[in-house]
């Protein structure tokens, strides 16, 4: 399990626990009088996508509708890959090729 978010708020830390699937855990820690909430969890594009994370419901709606892309779409998508290539590296995982 890996840290995947971190939250000020404990009803949203508890309503993104319920949204991943496979092992997790949500441990607070407090900072003076600051409580935040860490997200633990299987890193995988699934459990990204159910937390809103990454922009992959945008992703999804780009790829949807890929062959009537305008130069704004294209643009985007590459910025959005670009995002998941930084997040691939820094959780191991890969970006699977059709997003591409």
């Amino acid at each position: 399990m890996k840290l995947l978010n971190t939250y000020d708020d404990r009803d949203e830390a508890e309503e993104a626990a319920e949204k991943l699937t496979g092992d997790k855990r949500l441990a607070s820690e407090r900072d003076a009088t600051v409580v935040i909430y860490n997200l633990f969890g299987i890193p995988s594009w699934g459990n990204f996508h159910r937390l809103g994370m990454y922009n992959l419901g945008e992703l999804k709606t780009l790829l949807d509708r890929r062959a009537t892309w305008q130069s704004a779409d294209q643009v985007r998508h590459a910025e959005i890959i670009a995002t998941l290539k930084t997040g691939a590296k820094n959780y191991g995982i890969e970006v699977p090729e059709h997003w591409l």
